[in-house]
Parts: structure tokens; C-alpha cells; sequence
């Protein structure tokens, strides 16, 4: 087994629900001797889908990480893998797993090419700057065309794809790769699950298309290396395959290119040349740049680690898991090494976290670790007060690595326990199930007693349920799904005062804050190096002792929970900035809960002052349908107050994108079916909130 970090590779498995991803994901467990039976999705046997709603639904549903060995040329690697999500409901875990990876192979379908989760996920991948092998699956389907999905992967993903294989033959006559790099063909014995693997020449029906494809690719990978391409204008076929390997991992590091790899892992072909594709172009952990951060203490000072062994300790948590022994809470180890028993830092919030255990683990199963160095992604037992995005390092050396964003949940729906016993119960277990999945949130209205929990998506919230009542036995009742508005503010409002003053007899309360409030958006909010948490920035700005600092935590968290409650429509407030500018207090009466109402009054007024208004989530709607059907589709959009931003016409079937508020799609896939005689599907995901109109507006705040 590979121990130094330059035959580490640490990737991740993603694509569009139902491209094979998980199905590949089994394959490569078994090619690498991690399994000695595959399982197989559609019978529920899945190694990485090992969760009951996953081998029930045959989706994947939560990030499942393993740890598998690979030879390549007499060099033994490893891989650490992380098979994600495809549904857009758990959009979150694929988030959060490339947040840590330093690689990724992006699957896709080989008669849909990119489809609109492939879309999502690449940009994910763009926002973390991970390189990517791209693989076109299922190339046994009838009606396959690696052409056309490569093109669409150039096209719709805007990606410079370098094809370095080709298949044999699509649908029934597919029979193999051809590997350009190598100018070889390669066949799968599907008797013995692919395990043999014959090399031949390439068939002579087919040596003129693979010397255009590679004339492509060798053109392609010159233009990445300077020196590679006065070798290609004197002479193309001296060009070695090691050289183009050498131009292609360049390029692929840099993430100025794409090489795309084909077959079909149902039927047992190509796995292990895209096996040898992670070794040869995706970056071991050395090859990324250090990883960047800020010092605790001064969040201005910018700080680096990097990728060794040798430098202080820093890793970033992207998961917490319920576990019968304690949370296993995930970690990334950047630098350093992290021991059994260390005591460790969270900077986020200062404090003091011991890892009693350390694991490397293979989807649920785990191997006891006595320590992990940089490189590694382990899970450990012990952290009490860590979630999701927060960092570990070593006390003596802090630093607070970049933390993950998660989108705002868009859909909501009230539960009520059945029982005074399940009433008890149901405040704790949508706290542990806070900590797991950020894109969860729960809120709970003193005036009506109802509890509301808000995700991604009908699906997800089902997924919670069936949680709450399976696995923690917290007997509920649930309301129908709703829609989860969101409040803004439309302009400025200065110096606002908020005064809380109370006498009754000895003792009172003082406390007065004066604040300014303005729109801000995170991307705003990053470019200022300013801390927005739900959708709210909160800047200090008082000096000159006139509110003695003590009492600014109060204020802030007054502010804080008047904007989770909102002001018009009891929705939460996002995308305000509120500056703290002016205060006063009294050396007898003021307290934290008299500075925690005054912010609290200072910040409703100033929103008020600025100007409220409601934000709807909007959702990218993509329709597949038969193009007869075209007119009755987008007819049905524009009435649901829809905009159709993209229609393509593939074959005798028309892929319409859309915009679509939430609040008007309720329903729709019933109503899709019946206007398209079943022929029709649909898929959606969040694409933003925006503005809703006024007489729209009103109606939803007198309902609220």
C-alpha cells in the first residue's frame, strides 16, 4: 500500500441521478480487491449505498467514503473515494465532498451526455477548483453516442474535453475501448465480470476514425506544454505517449483540460483504464496549492499550509454521522499528522476537541487508526462541538481554513408530535439531525406551537421524516408541503435607534442600540472579508467605550433572532448587512437581555425604515418530452408564471429549461404526465430567490 502522499489520490464519484455512478463506485471497489462480490443498485446490494432509504429507493442519498489500492506499472497507489448524490434534493452532500477532494471522475450518461444535474455538479466543481476526469457510461444503452455526449460536455459545460479513448461499437455491438494515447484496443471478458482484460490491435474498420480522434487529442495536449508544441509542428509522430501523459496531467492539474474516457460499468467495460486515468492526470495531494486560511486572531492576516506531514496540524470537517458510539465526524487532514487521543482546536468557536478514536473507514465499516497524516480523509469519535465546515488544527498554530457554503432551504411543512413522550424526543433528534446536514433547518413558533422544518426538496423532507420516525422513533405528524419565503430589504436606513428601557421597581433594564442597515449579497459579503451566517452580516463598529464590550454579543444576537423571525411575514431575513454604529448604557440597569431586545427593536425598525420585501425561490425546471408535445409544455409553463430559457431539440425528443417560481410547480409531475400521455419527465433544483411581486406578496404575508 502506497505511504507517501505522491501516490495518494483522493477523488470523488458524481453526475446526474441514474448515470451509473454508484454502479461505477462498485466496480472500482471490486478491481481493487476493496469487495469480492459487486452489488448492484437496482437489487439494493450496493456497498456505498449501505443506508435503508438508499437500497429502497436505489438512489444514493448520503456520501459514502471508502479507501482502495491500484497498481499501475510496478507502483502501488491509493485511493480514497467518496461516491456522491445525484438527486438535487441532496445537492448538499456532493458540496461538501468536493470541498475536500483534490480530484474527481464526472460521469455521464452515453445517450443523454450532460444532463442538468452534470451541470450543477460541474459547477460545484468550478467553485472548488477540483481537476476532473470526465466518463461516459452506459455506452451498451441502446441509442449511445459518445460523439454527441462529448460534444455536449465541450458545448454545455463550456470544458476544453480531450477524448484519450474511443468505443468499439454503442448499444448491443459495444465490445471495447480504443486507448488513443496507446493507439490500442482493449476488450472485457463479461464472463469473469471483466477481470481479463485482452489487448489487441485496433480493428481495421476502425483505425481511420482513431487516428482522428488522436490527431485531435495530440493537437489538443501540445497546445498545454510550450515545448510539446514545437515538437508537434515538426513532427506529430515523434511525439511519445509519455510526453502526451506528461502535457495531459499538466493540463488536467491546471484544469485547463478535461480527458474524457468511455464505456459501460454495468457490463464490466473500461473500469480499469479509467482506474489507470485517476493515477496518470488527477493531482496527488502535493500537487495542489497549499491550502489557504486566515489566523484566528486577526481574520485579516491571510496563512497557508501546506500539503506535508512535517507542517502544523489543520483539517476541515465536512461531515457529522449519527453513530451508536458517538458521531463520527469526517475529517479532511490537510496538514500535519492528527493522533489517537490528541487534544485539537476548533477556531470557530475556541474550543478544545479530543479524538478519542480515529478511523479510516469503507462505507460503513471502519479500520481502527493510531494516526493519519496529510492527505488522508478519516473519520474520528470525540469532537463534541464541531460541524460541518468547522476547522481542526493544532492550538499552537491556528488557522481557519475556508469555510463551505450551503444553499438556503427552499421548501417547508409542519410536524407535530404524536405524544407528550414524542415531544420530548423531537426537540433532540432534529438537533442531531442539524448537526449531519446543513441544508436541514427547524424552527420552532412559541405563538402557535408548531414546529416547521424546512430542505432542498419534497424528497428530502420525506427522507427526514422517515428518519424521525424509523430510526428515532419520534412518532409525528406532518402538514402539507410549503413553500419557504425569505424577507430583504430594498434600500439603506441610517442610524436607527433601538431602545429598551424598563422600570418596575428596583432594579430596570437599559439598553440602547443604534444601528444602520443595507442589501448585501455573499457574494458581496466574501469580497469584503465579512462573515455573513444566514443571510445576515453583523459589523462592530462602536468605539470610544460608548456600549462597553460585553454587551455587543448581546446586540448581535438580539439582531440575529429578530431576523430568523423576519418582519413582515415571519420569514427570515437574508442578505442584510447591519452595522452596530451607536449605543448608550447604564451602569446599573443595563444587561445582556436589555441589550439583546434593544438590538432586536433597533434592527425591525431600521428594515422597516429601509423598505421590506418577500423573496421567492425560484427553481431551474428541465422538461424532457416528445417535441409534439412541445406547444401544451411551454404553454403550461407561462401560465405557472414560467420562463423558458433554452429549448433543444434532440432527435424526435425536446429538452425545455426553465425558470419556474416553486410556489407554482406543486403538483407538476401529475400534470406533466397527463399533458404528454406519460411520455414527458422533469427534473428541477433551486436556482435562486428573487423578488416576488407586490400583489402576489401580499397574499402570501396575510396567510403567514
Amino acid at each position: 500500500m502506497a505511504t507517501d502522499l505522491s501516490r495518494v489520490r483522493n477523488i470523488g464519484i458524481c453526475a446526474h441521478i441514474d448515470a451509473g455512478k454508484t454502479t461505477v463506485s462498485e466496480r472500482v471497489l471490486y478491481y481493487t480487491g476493496r469487495i469480492y462480490k459487486m452489488g448492484e443498485v437496482h437489487e439494493g446490494t450496493a456497498t456505498m449505498d449501505f443506508d435503508p432509504d438508499e437500497q429502497t429507493r436505489g438512489i444514493t442519498i448520503n456520501s459514502a467514503a471508502t479507501s482502495c489500492p491500484w497498481t499501475l506499472d510496478g507502483q502501488d497507489y491509493k485511493i480514497n473515494l467518496i461516491d456522491t448524490p445525484g438527486h438535487v434534493d441532496f445537492t448538499v452532500e456532493v458540496e461538501r465532498s468536493l470541498r475536500v477532494l483534490d480530484g474527481a471522475v464526472a460521469v455521464f450518461d452515453g445517450k443523454e451526455g450532460v444532463e442538468a444535474q452534470s451541470e450543477t455538479v460541474w459547477r460545484q466543481a468550478d467553485r472548488y477548483n477540483v481537476p476532473r476526469l470526465c466518463f461516459v457510461n452506459k455506452m451498451d444503452k441502446l441509442g449511445a453516442n459518445f460523439e454527441y455526449s462529448f460534444n455536449s460536455i465541450k458545448q454545455r459545460l463550456g470544458a476544453n474535453a480531450i477524448a484519450v479513448q474511443i468505443p468499439i461499437g454503442s448499444g448491443d455491438e459495444f465490445k471495447g475501448i480504443i486507448d488513443l494515447v496507446r493507439m490500442r484496443a482493449f476488450y472485457f471478458e463479461t464472463t469473469d465480470m471483466g477481470s481479463t482484460v485482452e489487448e489487441r490491435d485496433i480493428p481495421d474498420d476502425m483505425k481511420d476514425m482513431a487516428e482522428l480522434w488522436r490527431h485531435d487529442m495530440v493537437e489538443k495536449a501540445a497546445e498545454l506544454d510550450d515545448t510539446l508544441t514545437e515538437k508537434y509542428i515538426s513532427d506529430e509522430h515523434s511525439i511519445t505517449e509519455d510526453e502526451i501523459r506528461t502535457a495531459l496531467r499538466k493540463g488536467t492539474i491546471a484544469r485547463d483540460c478535461f480527458p474524457v474516457y468511455c464505456g459501460s460499468a454495468l457490463r464490466y467495460i473500461g473500469v480499469q483504464r479509467l482506474l489507470d486515468g485517476v493515477i496518470h492526470y488527477l493531482p496527488d495531494p502535493t500537487e495542489c496549492p497549499p491550502v489557504e486560511g486566515t489566523d484566528p486572531r486577526d481574520i485579516h492576516t491571510k496563512l497557508t499550509r501546506p500539503h506535508s506531514p512535517e507542517a502544523p496540524f489543520s483539517g476541515l470537517v465536512f461531515k457529522v454521522v449519527a453513530d451508536t458510539h458517538g458521531d463520527l465526524t469526517y475529517v479532511r487532514i490537510y496538514s500535519g499528522k492528527l493522533e489517537k487521543g490528541a487534544r485539537v482546536l476548533n477556531p470557530s468557536n475556541n474550543k478544545r476537541e479530543v479524538i478519542s478514536r480515529l478511523y479510516e473507514m469503507h462505507a460503513k465499516d471502519r479500520t481502527a487508526l493510531d494516526v493519519a497524516v496529510a492527505g488522508q480523509i478519516v473519520a474520528v469519535i470525540g469532537p463534541k462541538n464541531s460541524f460541518t465546515g468547522d476547522t481542526l488544527c493544532d492550538a499552537d498554530d491556528p488557522i481557519v481554513l475556508e469555510r463551505m457554503t450551503f444553499p438556503e432551504p427552499v421548501i417547508s411543512m409542519s410536524i407535530e408530535p404524536n405524544t407528550a413522550d414524542d415531544k420530548k424526543k423531537l426537540g433532540e433528534a432534529l438537533q442531531t439531525i442539524r448537526r449531519q446536514d446543513p441544508s436541514f433547518r427547524s424552527t420552532y413558533n412559541d405563538e402557535t406551537g408548531e414546529t416547521i422544518i424546512s430542505g432542498m426538496g419534497e424528497l428530502h423532507l420525506e427522507i427526514i421524516q422517515t428518519r424521525l420516525t424509523r430510526d428515532m422513533k419520534v412518532g409525528v405528524k406532518v402538514g402539507r408541503p410549503r413553500v419557504s419565503y425569505r424577507e430583504t430589504i430594498t434600500g439603506t436606513a441610517a442610524d436607527v435607534r433601538g431602545k429598551f428601557v424598563k422600570q418596575t421597581g428596583g432594579r430596570g433594564q437599559y439598553g440602547d442600540a443604534v444601528v444602520t442597515v443595507s442589501p448585501i449579497t455573499p457574494e458581496e459579503a466574501a469580497a469584503e472579508e465579512l462573515k455573513m451566517i444566514d443571510g445576515i452580516v453583523f459589523v462592530d463598529k462602536i468605539s470610544g467605550g460608548v456600549i462597553p464590550r460585553e454587551f455587543i454579543p448581546s446586540i448581535e444576537y438580539g439582531v440575529r433572532q429578530a431576523a430568523a423571525s423576519g418582519v413582515i411575514g415571519g420569514y427570515p431575513m437574508i442578505n442584510v448587512k447591519v452595522e452596530l454604529v451607536f449605543g448608550s448604557y447604564h451602569d446599573v440597569d443595563s444587561s445582556q437581555v436589555a441589550f439583546e431586545q434593544a438590538g432586536a427593536l433597533a434592527f425591525r425598525q431600521a428594515c422597516t425604515k429601509a423598505g421590506l420585501a418577500l423573496l421567492e425561490p425560484i427553481m431551474k425546471l428541465v422538461v424532457t418530452t416528445p417535441d409534439e408535445f412541445f406547444g401544451n409544455v411551454s404553454g403550461d409553463i407561462a401560465s405557472r408564471r414560467g420562463m423558458i430559457i433554452d429549448s433543444e431539440l434532440r432527435g424526435p425528443v425536446r429538452l425545455i429549461t426553465a425558470e419556474v417560481p416553486l410556489a407554482e410547480l406543486f403538483g407538476y409531475t401529475t400534470t406533466l404526465r397527463s399533458m404528454t400521455q406519460g411520455r414527458a419527465t422533469s427534473t428541477m433544483e433551486p436556482a435562486e430567490y428573487r423578488l416576488m411581486p407586490d400583489r402576489l406578496k401580499d397574499e402570501v404575508i396575510q396567510k403567514a
